[in-house]
């Protein structure tokens, strides 16, 4: 956490303030069992019905006041933590951005994607509780001790007992539920991992048959995270019963106790039913840390796989050449390169050598998966070679700043990809400033024209990858069944 606090720092003039509203409140609730005492020996016993609508009164009036009190610190609470996690999606959403493909394909997207959203959910989820309970719970526990010990005197003693107990009881199980926080992010990556490659190979599966062996993977996947979440769950599933007989037991003994020192005349009714109240609260104060105590093994989990993501640096740096200090040839050479994807066994490419110059056409023809795509990756460096040099006008690429290299290469992927808006915005992806004429020029190219100008709004019709219902409804009746995968390929040839 201490990485995840140090990038993201929480604003301390609203901390400040939600100190003072959370202690209003713990004020109101400490002073409500008192003024019922009161009422109890002044009013009830003396039948004054004045002194007892003068104390229900101010218990209305402190109760609404806490009310409001309490909303606008849950109302801080939610603020602050919905800021915080969205610098951190933001901080998170940068950083994946300057990856490599080598860390990207170590981490993985569905990781990430699990990473970027589901834990910093619940990182937002502890924080909110946390900014409460951690002010309130101490308050109220302290407050609470001293209170009872004022009206309770010796009754209070059964929180010497009481609070041992809950406390390692809710110890253990939090210990034992730990161990599950990071089987059950690593088991939720897997699920999403297996929904992102049957979204994505979902043509390959429908063509080859496989649809009932994907199902089985996922649905092996699926039970594994529902036992893991069942085991934790059985586990976790002791804290409110136990919290519940200690509560009552508790609560019994009190009453019996004091039932026994207000027939002696050692104590009133008003202050026992007082100190059964404050004892209540130091218990409630230490059931809400109990609460955040057994949310914190997932949060802690979530919140190293997140510090993971950004204290990764990428393998890619930045040279100090300057790309206006080249000789414009244009000349791509290989000198015995060596490749191999992380976490590959053996290199795709071994010793390649080889010269591409301006002016001429250079085709790589080798068998599928003999990394053909591979060294197309290597010159504006997605990867970087394991041993030898690209260069490019007898520049080595690592000299060079990347934003730079790239900024003068063309490069189509294998596999294209539609950016959700419309169709200009995706034309003008490699360029902000083209014009409708420089669209035109570049569809006519990729044969793409016609099949754009039969759209309602043209250029500016929306398109998404994968393409929508109203897109493909009207590809039907105009005799048009040109997918957006299609769309895609044609307007990157």
């Amino acid at each position: 956490m201490r990485t995840i606090f140090s990038k993201i720092r929480l604003n301390r003039y609203q901390i400040i303030g939600l100190s003072i509203l959370v202690l209003i409140s713990a004020v109101g609730e400490m002073l409500l069992p008192s003024l019922l005492a009161q009422m109890i020996n002044k009013g009830v016993a003396s039948v004054s019905e004045r002194i007892i609508f003068i104390l229900a009164a101010e218990m209305a009036g402190i109760a609404v006041m806490a009310c409001i009190v309490n909303f606008l610190s849950v109302k801080l609470a939610t603020q602050i933590s919905t800021e915080f996690s969205a610098r951190l999606r933001t901080e998170v959403f940068e950083r994946i951005q300057s990856f490599s493909q080598a860390e990207l394909d170590r981490f993985g997207i569905a990781s990430l994607v699990t990473r970027s959203t589901s834990d910093i959910t619940n990182m937002q989820n502890f924080l909110t509780m946390l900014l409460r309970i951690g002010i309130l719970a101490p308050m109220m526990a302290a407050a609470g001790l001293v209170f009872s010990a004022a009206t309770g005197g010796k009754v209070s003693s059964v929180l010497t007992v009481a609070i041992p107990v809950l406390l390692i009881g809710v110890g253990i199980i939090v210990m034992l539920a730990s161990k599950y926080s990071i089987k059950l992010r690593q088991k939720l990556d897997q699920i999403n991992r297996l929904f992102l490659e049957s979204l994505e190979g979902v043509r390959v599966i429908r063509a080859f048959n496989k649809q009932e062996k994907e199902s089985f993977r996922f649905g092996k996947a699926n039970e594994e995270y529902t036992q893991t979440t069942v085991s934790a769950g059985r586990i976790t599933s002791f804290l409110l019963p136990a919290i519940n007989v200690i509560f009552g037991v508790t609560t019994a003994a009190v009453l019996g106790l004091g039932a026994c020192y207000v027939e002696s005349g050692a104590m009133e009714v008003g202050s026992l039913v007082a100190n059964s109240q404050y004892i209540s609260m130091v218990l409630m104060a230490v059931m809400m840390f109990a609460m955040v105590i057994m949310m914190f093994p997932t949060t802690y989990a979530c919140s190293r796989r997140i510090a993971e993501v950004l204290e990764t640096e990428s393998c890619i740096k930045d040279g100090n050449f300057r790309t206006e200090q080249r000789p414009l040839r244009s000349t791509v050479e290989f000198r015995h390169v060596t490749f191999a994807y992380p976490g590959a066994d053996e290199p795709i490419l071994k010793d390649i050598s080889f010269e591409s110059h301006p002016g001429e056409i250079t085709a790589i023809i080798w068998g599928t998966g003999r990394g053909k795509s591979s060294i197309l990756k290597l010159i504006p460096r997605l990867y970087d070679p394991l041993f030898g040099s690209v260069l490019i006008d007898g520049v080595d690429v690592k000299k060079y700043k990347v934003d730079e290299l790239r900024a003068m290469i063309g490069y189509v992927p294998q596999k294209n990809v539609l950016f959700s808006g419309d169709i200009a915005s995706n034309l003008n992806f490699g360029k902000e400033s083209g014009t409708e004429l420089e669209w035109k020029y570049a569809a006519n190219i990729a044969c793409a024209d016609e099949f754009i100008e039969k759209k309602e709004k043209g250029y500016h019709d929306g398109i998404t990858q994968g393409g929508d219902e109203p897109f493909r409804r009207s590809e039907a009746e105009n005799g048009d069944c040109q997918s957006d995968h299609e769309i895609s390929r044609d307007l990157c040839i």
